[in-house]
């Protein structure tokens, strides 16, 4: 069976709108249905999806978003909001800068784009819209800026990419640092830009920044230190090399625990059942994406459909390696529109990544090329399930977030090229 008809097949059970899990698994099994001697038979692929989760590295994703969860819960975001407005709050689009860069601290809390959206824009919207903020950019800022939740260490999409391409998940997380501050400060300067042109509500601004800058810095820093505390410990941890990534993610838990219970008291005991049980059911469906995902790779290889894509590519553009990183680009911005990251990260890294090396790029910029990419699609419909967050939050149309939010994905486009064109910029740390 070719590549062309597997995907295909693929494409169309999800137009149908069969589960993601259940078009891949579906798809996987479909070549032994047509030749009964495939060697990837419905035993094989059930090996291969339970092996495939049975890894050390994938037990950091349900810590991080147990984290996430538990930071959410225990008002860490509004910790970090009121931090940054202290500081930058009177500024011109002060308010709209400290939602954005908290959204940047609260991915180094919760490793995901929509945790980062929920947490933060729960709190931050609000603010916005009653200090005189147009609520569709209020939503547009925070929906956009929750993409840095998968840019900024440690990130759930970073460890995903690690496992399919074997790169190592600590340097990936390292790497991640310079593009996601890049990313910020660019969506920091639209927002500038429209606070100039649009105006603010100084009065009620500087009235509220007025009412932090009362309690002193000393108290801010107090109320916020242990929140701004927490990427320190979790980063800290992996760069030190005291701490794997996996092991990091389980600190992050229990600090996350004892910061909420007992230091900020804004969890009860018996609150905790109920945040479990929200964890499991954000991390099961993925758990069953991740298993389906494994298996649709293993028949991809054996169908050496990444060999024909290659051989493909190289046949239209050598190695012009200018071209085929534009046609990797313009192919994976398609794909964040239509699919959720995880299954392609899983499915298509296998496929893309020995291009790229062919052409000698790196797997640590490939990797972040990939999730960067993959990223904007958060935020660009259909799909762009941080629009649907931001909107079950302030209830604005989705559609309306998603044009006001179109400069600010321009100027995420133009931090891609950058990263692309200047590798230096995701690997100088490393």
């Amino acid at each position: 069976m070719s590549a062309g008809v597997i995907f295909v097949i693929f494409f169309a059970v999800l137009l149908i709108s069969v589960p993601i899990s259940v078009s891949i698994a579906f798809t996987s099994i479909v070549p032994t249905l047509v030749d009964p001697k495939f060697a990837a038979n419905g035993t094989y692929l059930v090996r291969e999806m339970l092996g495939g989760i049975n890894s050390f590295p994938l037990l950091a994703i349900p810590m991080f978003i147990l984290s996430g969860v538990l930071m959410a819960r225990g008002g860490v975001s509004k910790k970090l909001f009121d931090f940054f407005t202290y500081f930058i709050g009177d500024k011109t689009a002060g308010l709209p800068c400290a939602a954005i860069v908290t959204c940047l601290f609260y991915g180094a809390i919760s490793g995901s784009a929509p945790a980062t959206v929920a947490a933060v824009g729960s709190m931050t919207i609000p603010v916005m819209i009653a200090l005189g903020y147009d609520k569709e950019f209020a939503t547009a800022t925070v929906a956009v800026s929750g993409g840095l939740g998968v840019i900024i260490p440690p990130s759930i999409p970073f460890i995903l990419y690690c496992m399919s391409s074997g790169a190592s998940v600590s340097k990936l997380f390292i790497a991640g640092i310079l593009p996601g501050f890049l990313i910020a400060f660019c969506l920091m300067g639209y927002a500038i830009f429209y606070c100039k042109k649009h105006g603010e509500d100084k009065e009620k601004i500087n009235a509220k920044v007025g009412e932090l800058r009362e309690k002193g810095f000393g108290a801010i820093l107090k109320d916020s230190f242990w929140a701004l505390l927490t990427p320190v410990i979790i980063l800290g941890g992996i760069y030190s090399g005291i701490v794997s990534p996996t092991e990091a993610a389980t600190v992050s838990v229990f600090y996350a625990l004892i910061v909420s219970l007992f230091i900020y008291r804004s969890l009860k005991v018996n609150e905790i059942p109920k945040i479990l049980i929200e964890s499991v059911r954000t991390y099961a469906p993925l758990l069953f994406i991740l298993a389906a995902a494994v298996g649709f790779g293993r028949v991809l290889t054996l169908l050496r459909v990444p060999q024909s894509i290659g051989a493909g590519i190289a046949d239209v553009f050598g190695t012009n390696k200018f071209a085929i990183l534009l046609v990797i680009n313009i192919f994976l911005l398609f794909v964040g529109m239509v699919m959720d990251t995880s299954p392609a990260i899983l499915i298509l890294t296998p496929i893309l990544l020995p291009i790229a090396q062919s052409v000698g790029i790196d797997e640590i910029h490939f990797g972040i090329i990939m999730v960067v990419n993959l990223a904007i699609g958060f935020v660009t419909p259909p799909m762009g399930i941080n629009l649907f967050v931001a909107s079950s939050l302030s209830e604005v149309p989705v559609m309306k977030i998603a044009m006001k939010a179109l400069p600010y994905i321009l100027l995420f486009l133009v931090a891609l090229a950058l990263i692309v064109i200047f590798p230096q910029i995701s690997l100088a740390l490393v």
